[in-house]
């Protein structure tokens, strides 16, 4: 399948069957699971996930899609991009990383990719993304690849038997132009 973009050290695509496997391999990891909707994760919510999506041509307006994260070298799944087509102005991407890929640079390289290709391909006014406030490494990286933080939503969720709080971040295309010399 043809890359959606690559950068130095990944590629990144619309998903294909072959990667169903690892992907539920490292959604299934508490670790993972701890800010997400779900508390288990099999290989079968992957299929689901995968048939609902493949028939859907990427960008249609209202729908959730995932891209698979992969090394250019070895083609070993990093992890996944959200990107969720609010509308024709406004995009929101969310991210997962398998354990033993983080704090290495690549969700950064993977994000600073999905927004060159967003802003210089399909040109949203502005692309969200919302984060758990406890989980630090998510909106650190928001923070680190230019985000703006917009919002403190205090126990605005009912999430896994408690109420939790979320921040909402946003970067407006000229505001990634501003920062990108375009």
């Amino acid at each position: 399948m043809e890359p959606l973009f690559q950068t130095e050290r990944i590629t990144c695509r619309q998903f294909e069957s072959g990667d169903l496997q690892a992907f539920a391999d490292y959604r299934a990891l508490p670790e993972v699971a701890k800010y997400q909707s779900w508390s288990e994760y099999s290989y079968q919510d992957a299929l689901t996930l995968f048939d609902e999506i493949k028939g859907v041509e990427f960008g249609c307006l209202g729908h959730w899609f995932q891209l698979a994260i992969l090394t250019k070298d070895s083609k070993q799944m990093l992890g996944d991009l959200a990107v969720h087509f609010i509308d024709g102005e406004q995009i929101e991407i969310g991210f997962t990383f398998a354990p033993d890929f983080q704090g290495q640079g690549y969700a950064s390289e993977a994000v600073i990719g999905l927004l060159t290709y967003l802003f210089s391909t399909l040109k949203p006014h502005r692309v969200i993304a919302t984060t758990d406030c406890e989980n630090l490494p998510s909106w650190l990286l928001l923070e680190r690849v230019g985000f703006r933080r917009e919002a403190h939503f205090i126990e605005n969720v009912f999430f896994k038997g408690a109420w939790g709080s979320e921040f909402q971040y946003a970067m407006l295309a000229s505001e990634w132009r501003s920062g990108n010399g375009g």
